[in-house]
């Protein structure tokens, strides 16, 4: 009887072995389901090279499946989604969780980056070097791998007054998150909350008269049919997070979540150097189109930068007001440092 219990545990052992190396191979085996609120285009190439990327370090045991233009879930929604595993990654764009993201929110500020480098050396410095920031998706159950840089924005709608700050005045201007909505009101416009999928009927309809977003967006989502006039450029802010769920981090090994690790700074390098070229060649398809491309004056933007109210400081004691000030003043205190402002 011994010898027989004997054997069956060195079998069972032997079993739980096997089934534990097979669960290791199989953790490497997957593919990874990547919803995106924008729609398929060259403006998404960086992240689609991330992908295949991936793909190609880890001789294909890991592919990740991009569903684009919100078919698995909503702007407002993916963070959420991927958190709870329902997807495994998600571009989350922090403007559609500001009363969540609190310190991630901050990097779509507007007024305080003149141009997208400046935005993404304040994002790598902040990720790296302010615990917070991680942090603040911690609570959310997914990670951060890089950061979408945006080309600077411009107004588009029909009417070609939307270079000068009276121009503005009671114009329904596209708006986004907690911040920018105080960009519009400054200047007498009026902020209207609508996703980027909703731009276009919006201006075909006159529910808008400006939309608020870059070149890139402009020609990938063709705005400049129903908006022919492009005046800017007005500001810079970041873009979206590219994040993993963290159930689906902790499926990949060791030497996957390292290639996962370079690949993402890679990326994030390379979408830096990328931008540039392509916000400039997507103002010159605009014009190529039919559409027309008007400078806001600097003089102009001075006026607007005076009208507003300091974006950053009232960031700052919002959060104050919720118990998070002396983190609020030492983000604020090194974006400074780093602007060297």
């Amino acid at each position: 009887m011994n010898k027989y219990l004997g054997t069956l545990i060195k079998g069972a052992a032997v079993a739980a072995s096997l089934g534990m190396a097979g669960s290791a191979l199989a953790q490497d085996e997957v593919t990874l389901r990547w919803g995106h609120y924008l729609p398929n285009s060259a403006f998404l190439e960086v992240e689609q090279n991330f992908a295949k990327k991936i793909e190609e370090r880890t001789g294909g045991k890991v592919k990740i499946d991009i569903t684009y233009a919100g078919g698995l879930g909503k702007g407002n929604e993916l963070m959420t989604l991927a958190g709870r595993g329902a997807i495994d990654m998600a571009s989350v764009v922090p403007g559609y969780y500001a009363d969540q993201l609190l310190f991630i929110r901050a990097f779509q500020i507007p007024f305080v980056f003149d141009t997208p480098a400046e935005a993404m050396t304040l994002s790598r410095n902040s990720f790296a070097e302010l615990p917070m920031f991680s942090a603040e998706l911690d609570k959310f159950n997914v990670k951060f791998l890089f950061h979408q840089p945006l080309g600077q924005y411009f107004l588009t709608g029909p009417d070609g007054n939307c270079d000068t700050v009276a121009g503005l005045k009671d114009k329904k201007i596209r708006s986004f998150g907690a911040d920018i909505p105080k960009l519009h009101a400054a200047v007498g416009a009026v902020p209207v909350s609508i996703g980027v999928g909703d731009i276009y009927e919006a201006l075909q309809r006159g529910t808008l008269d400006y939309s608020f977003i870059n070149a890139g967006n402009i020609v990938t989502n063709r705005f400049y049919e129903p908006g022919k006039f492009n005046c800017g450029p007005v500001a810079a802010i970041t873009g979206h997070l590219i994040t993993i769920s963290k159930r689906a981090w902790e499926k990949l090994t060791p030497e996957t979540q390292a290639i996962f690790v370079e690949e993402s700074k890679a990326s994030q390098q390379e979408y830096l150097e990328w931008i540039d070229a392509f916000e400039n060649k997507a103002l010159e398809d605009i014009q190529a189109a039919g559409g027309v491309v008007k400078e806001f004056p600097p003089a102009e933007l001075a006026k607007w930068k005076a009208a507003a109210p300091d974006l950053l400081a009232e960031w700052a004691a919002d959060m104050e007001s919720r118990g998070l000030g002396e983190e609020a003043k030492q983000v604020s205190a090194k974006w400074h440092e780093w602007l060297g402002r």
